[in-house]
């Protein structure tokens, strides 16, 4: 119950799914949470439900690909907490089904605007409150397509390459200061972006579903929870020696 005890944790695309499992779980271990989100409807409600079971957490919404939006929403939330010393940047959105001749720049540049500036702009403005606590611990949500690829959705293959070394690049140049920086890359885990994807590939929904499953070594799609315990984990001391990492959690996936 105390592993995060202490911890202000920010999570992005925090409403629904992923960042819903890693918000409540956080919560669970005494972290303050802060839930930013364009789904309000969802958000809101999280946040209730958390505040209900006498956890610390709120909402804010966020549209993690404006700059200014985002400064101003963690220094509220720093103001609120008392500081800010994890960032999950869980944001994401999957683009079109498209091979790459078939995109539009537009296409490419609202994936890279969420995906990828997200990112930049959340860690960016989350540094100097993990410099000013003296402590921090950056969590970035790429994939297993951060790794290797697949014959589908070019943007966001591009994107979640450059998070893992953006990943990497922050771990360097943050590692004196104690604030930290790692990669999770996880497989299929059935959520909405995930189920909204399989909907491009043409097939019978089940069937689309069951070809999924197959392609991890374990016979199925993850789950929400098998991600958050990941987040726990990187947000929490017990991985105070683990920084510029990757985080791999997909169910064997990448191990052929």
């Amino acid at each position: 119950m105390d592993r995060l005890k202490g911890k202000v944790a920010v999570i992005t695309g925090g409403s629904v799914g992923i960042g819903a499992a890693a918000a409540t779980r956080m919560a669970e271990e005494g972290a303050a949470i802060a839930i930013l989100d364009c789904n309000d409807q969802d958000g809101k409600a999280l946040a209730e439900q958390l505040t209900d079971r006498g956890f610390k957490a709120g909402y804010w919404h966020c549209d993690v690909s404006k700059e200014a939006e985002v400064k101003q929403v963690l220094d509220e939330v720093a103001e609120a907490f008392g500081s800010l010393t994890v960032m999950v940047n869980n944001a994401g959105i999957a683009g079109p089904n498209k091979p790459t001749h078939e995109l539009t720049e537009e296409e490419w540049d609202v994936v890279q605007n969420v995906n990828v500036k997200g990112v930049f702009f959340c860690i960016k403005h989350a540094i100097p409150h993990m410099r000013k606590a003296g402590v921090g611990s950056i969590i970035n949500l790429s994939s297993i397509y951060g790794l290797i690829s697949a014959p589908d959705i070019p943007p966001y293959h591009a994107s979640k390459g450059a998070v893992r070394l953006m990943s990497k690049t922050d771990a360097l140049l943050y590692a004196t200061e104690n604030i930290r920086s790692n990669s999770i890359h996880p497989g299929f885990i059935w959520t909405p972006l995930v189920e909204a994807h399989l909907k491009t590939t043409g097939l019978d929904p089940e069937e689309a579903r069951k070809a999924t499953d197959a392609l991890h070594p374990v016979g199925h799609m993850g789950e929400p929870d098998d991600i958050a315990w990941g987040v726990v984990y990187l947000a929490s001391d017990e991985s105070k020696f683990v920084t510029g990492s990757e985080l791999v959690i997909d169910g064997g996936y990448t191990a052929r």
